[in-house]
């Protein structure tokens, strides 16, 4: 047997892991780091987070991304060298972060890293005839192992795609694993570029779970932010808080049909462009729209869809809703939240034990592991949205 594998075998059988869970989302904010301390697999798992960091992207990096991001046209030149740049430039993070916590690369024993994404298509999105669902991710995984020394596990969403799904949401298998109640119905509520939850009702099975996306989260809003405020998102929803609701190009932004399919279902920046945006705009045609006011009704979009497929996956209204990602620090998105949802009782996911910002990166940590450690689950039942199979593509160091 090769060297690397037999590590690899022996980290499999360790009673407990050490893995760096890495998460970058579709707002670009940067990337997430959170070293987590990992025993058992499945329903097993338990997941101790260590350390955790946020390391902002560069104005450049973003910049970079944008060229890419979520564009059904780009220079594929551009797009091929940006994959490893990404992957370095995640390495370095890490390694910077090893430094930090006076740690090195053999007291690692695995990296998981989610990647940039750059496309989400499933078919219902793409309509290209013939063609499957798909999503892409950027941020090379080998490109990691090299340049930190550490294993490191990449490229989670296809494997979910060559098994019926959409290759997203992918937060119900770790929300699952980790924040299962028997005593309590759950919705884990992640508010990111794009917003969706788990829906884990209390002493569930795996079949008895929900996921899916609910439209957009701070994607529009960050846009508008950045075009029209020059800073990078709503502090606190402050500057939405001083507008006021435009009732009709609410009502245009409703109509996208993404809102109209059944649940569960996947989206991305792609169906909710600034085109999209500007177009109900144009229909507003006459109506002088103030700025303050756009970004009010951006703010409003997010917390009804949300509100409106909670409602619809939760006809019981018995869940507790826990918070995650950057719209939780929007205290005006929350606080509309909790109008449009009064019977529900909403907090964050630091009250089970994982602070929300560090969330996403912890899960696929979690999803890491079990694509070295985790058992199979014939029992589980395998559907077109949520199918129960391992995930991760594996690259050594050397």
């Amino acid at each position: 047997m090769l060297d690397h594998v037999t590590k690899l075998s022996g980290i499999s059988r360790k009673p407990e892991r050490l893995i760096i869970g890495l998460m970058s989302g579709t707002s670009l904010d940067g990337l997430d780091i959170a070293l987590c301390l990992c025993r058992g697999s499945h329903l097993d798992t338990q997941v101790s987070l260590l350390k955790f960091e946020t390391i902002p992207y560069p104005v450049s990096i973003r910049n970079e991304i944008r060229n890419v991001f979520a564009q059904k046209k780009v220079d594929l030149q551009y797009l091929c060298a940006l994959h490893p740049k990404i992957g370095l430039l995640h390495a370095g993070y890490v390694n910077s972060c090893l430094k930090k916590w006076n740690l090195k690369s053999e007291d690692i024993d695995l990296i998981a890293s989610h990647g940039q994404t750059v496309m989400h298509a499933p078919a219902r999105l793409h309509r290209l005839t013939g063609m499957p669902d798909s999503t892409l991710q950027i941020g090379d995984g080998d490109h990691i192992a090299s340049h930190t020394g550490i294993i490191t596990v990449s490229d989670f969403r296809q494997k979910h795609i060559a098994h019926g799904g959409e290759g997203a949401p992918l937060a119900i298998y770790g929300d699952y694993l980790l924040f299962g109640s028997k005593e309590e119905s759950r919705i884990l509520l992640n508010i990111g570029g794009i917003a969706n939850f788990s829906y884990l009702p209390a002493a569930c099975e795996w079949e008895d779970c929900i996921v899916t996306d609910t439209g957009p989260g701070n994607t529009l809003i960050d846009a508008w932010v950045r075009m029209h405020f020059n800073q990078h998102y709503d502090k606190g929803g402050e500057i939405a808080r001083r507008g006021k609701t435009h009732t009709r190009l609410l009502s245009l932004l409703m109509e996208h049909p993404f809102f109209h399919h059944p649940i569960p279902k996947s989206t991305g920046p792609e169906d909710f462009s600034t085109e999209y945006l500007f177009d109900a705009i144009h229909k507003t045609v006459g109506e002088n729209i103030a700025k303050e006011d756009v970004l009010a009704t951006l703010t409003l979009l997010t917390a009804q869809t949300i509100a409106d497929t909670i409602l619809l996956a939760d006809l019981e209204k018995k869940a507790i809703i826990y918070l995650s990602g950057g719209g939780m620090h929007n205290e005006f998105l929350v606080e509309l939240l909790k109008e449009l949802l009064p019977e529900h009782l909403i907090a964050t996911t630091e009250v089970l034990g994982i602070p929300g910002d560090a969330k996403e990166a912890v899960l696929f940590a979690v999803l890491a592991n079990e694509c070295v450690a985790g058992t199979s689950n014939p029992s589980a039942s395998h559907n077109r949205f949520t199918p129960f199979v391992s995930m991760g593509k594996i690259s050594f160091p050397d």
